[in-house]
């Protein structure tokens, strides 16, 4: 199979980079172009050191000759490099939050900006491949899910879709610092963030509303969702417990447990990247894959179902997924280039 060539456009941010990190062992493309603004004349390898032997790629200013790109701005800035590459017409994967959300009204709540191109977001297909694989594989524009919502979502989507729970969801996640980003500030500082937890965003998370429009596409029924966000002392991954209670028809099953067990690994059993595990998983379990480890519990003294989820916060919920829309848009193997198991310790 001939390679295809795809760019990146900025791949200074911690995303952008994982994505070279992984494009340039992916079997099917040439990474052929990176864009950076800061940075542009110099070598990659100049501004990332361990990508020394990899790519002997320069960063550019402006996007070549690519097949494919990935958009890797900041939310607000992307949408108009979007615009531009589909105007050129290339395939486009975004990885910041302005094609993720139907609604263009709901930018200027969450993101506080008005959408440039709100056409564009009834066209844009939302990349979460267990939901979404036959939109996807059709799509000239995918726009990657956030990082919480990705964890979120997959661990509640078997309960949401089967109505085992009601309507009514707390989500209880806890990020490492590598999610805020690269660009240094004092909650990032090593002084301020080194032996500290914290929750932020009680009064809305950007990522919510994400949260919401898809487990309420999932429920068909209007999800009530309270989620709180906490970062923790760690470099990558993201843990998410999820709480709701049963519906009563389901509440009083002695073999509940059995049951939702069976739910769950039929509703994931075809899928490469999401995987039931038996046991509360850690972040540990995922770190540097692209894959989602689902653990649902039954509460029966509470009448609750508790489900928790693991990601890599940059490989499933960022350039690991990118690569997953990437080769469904593109006809490869869904699994090209992300096979490698987790790392360890």
């Amino acid at each position: 199979m001939e390679k295809i060539k795809v760019g990146i456009v900025n791949v200074t941010g911690y995303a952008g980079i994982e994505l070279a990190r992984l494009l340039v062992r992916h079997p099917f493309v040439e990474l052929f172009s990176v864009t950076g603004r800061s940075t542009a004349g110099q070598k990659l390898v100049e501004v990332f050191p361990h990508m020394t032997g990899a790519a002997d790629l320069t960063i550019e200013s402006e996007l070549g000759n690519v097949e494919f790109a990935f958009a890797a701005m900041p939310h607000k800035e992307s949408a108009s490099e979007v615009m531009k590459l589909i105007e050129r017409g290339i395939k486009v994967l975004d990885i910041s939050a302005d094609f993720r959300l139907s609604n263009p009204e709901d930018y200027n709540e969450w993101y506080g900006f008005t959408h440039p191109s709100p056409e564009l977001l009834d066209k844009a297909v939302y990349g979460l491949p267990e939901l979404y694989r036959k939109d996807i594989a059709t799509a000239d524009l995918v726009a990657n899910p956030g990082c919480y919502p990705t964890g979120a979502i997959l661990a509640m989507a078997p309960a949401i879709k089967h109505g085992i729970v009601e309507e009514d969801i707390i989500i209880d996640s806890k990020s490492g610092i590598s999610g805020a980003g690269r660009t240094l500030t004092t909650v990032s500082h090593y002084s301020e963030a080194n032996e500290n937890t914290t929750a932020y965003a009680l009064k809305g998370h950007r990522h919510l509303p994400e949260i919401v429009q898809e487990l309420t596409f999932l429920s068909g029924e209007a999800v009530n969702v309270t989620f709180v966000p906490h970062l923790v002392p760690m470099t990558r991954g993201i843990l998410s417990t999820c709480y709701a209670s049963l519906r009563s028809e389901f509440a009083d099953k002695e073999d509940l447990q059995a049951e939702i067990n069976v739910i769950y690994r039929e509703f994931y059993k075809d899928e490469p990247f999401v995987k039931v595990v038996d046991a509360p998983p850690h972040t540990k379990n995922t770190w540097g894959s692209n894959m989602c480890h689902v653990y649902p519990f039954v509460d029966l003294r509470t009448g609750r179902l508790i489900v928790v989820s693991c990601i890599d916060n940059l490989v499933k919920g960022a350039a690991g997924q990118a690569i997953q829309n990437m080769n469904i848009m593109s006809g490869f193997a869904e699994v090209a280039g992300l096979e490698a198991p987790p790392i360890y310790p």
